[in-house]
């Protein structure tokens, strides 16, 4: 299940989109689906995601959007190293 970043964006700040994104995750824990987040911009929306069992997430955080051979690179690298965040 994605969730929207419209959602994400004030999770930080805003009960209502806080408890909205915490029912998505429950309800997918519940159902045995994988989660992605996407538009997560600061550390603060990753500790949030990460505490109520977000599976992935995308976003500015991590990396702005890149050409697909940019892209080919950082995944190669990133199996070389065996290292992710998140």
């Amino acid at each position: 299940i994605k969730i929207d970043k419209s959602f994400v964006r004030d999770i930080t700040v805003d009960p209502t989109d806080a408890a909205m994104v915490r029912a998505i995750l429950q309800m997918a824990s519940a159902f045995g689906m994988k989660t992605v987040a996407e538009g997560v911009e600061t550390p603060e929306q990753l500790d949030f995601l990460r505490a109520h069992g977000c599976d992935y997430a995308q976003g500015f955080l991590f990396s702005k959007p890149v050409p697909i051979e940019e892209f080919s690179v950082f995944a190669q690298e990133l199996a070389i190293h065996g290292k992710c965040d998140f």
